[in-house]
């Protein structure tokens, strides 16, 4: 099962594009995110989205497997191409990284009396 996942699907003479990579989050503890970037090919991605955590790279691989049969059956078809959007893949990554360090201390201790 691949990691990672490119699409493009041509429409009305416009290039659409997508993304897809599982990655590890932060922390070793076995969680797994799944992020896609969308746009027009050879632009900016317009939208960027994560799903998960999901415990394990199979699960999340499992995912990936899912939107790629959906986006197969809507015209979009795997490319061979080079990954562009990767670095702002990493970025959404170092921000999920990051929201979920500062939630994890991110609670009240309060013992009963």
């Amino acid at each position: 099962m691949s990691r990672s996942l490119n699409l493009t699907r041509h429409c009305l003479g416009l290039d659409t594009r997508i993304e897809c990579v599982v990655l590890p989050l932060a922390g070793n503890n076995g969680l797994w995110t799944l992020i896609c970037a969308a746009g027009m090919a050879g632009a900016q991605p317009s939208t960027i989205k994560a799903q998960g955590p999901f415990h394990g790279a199979f699960a999340a691989e499992s995912i990936l497997t899912d939107i790629a049969e959906n986006l197969h059956g809507m015209g979009y078809e795997q490319s061979t191409d080079v990954p562009i959007w990767r670095l702002h893949i990493q970025a959404e990554l170092r921000r999920l990284n990051g929201e979920r360090g500062r939630h994890l201390g991110d609670y009240q201790f309060q013992p009963e009396t």
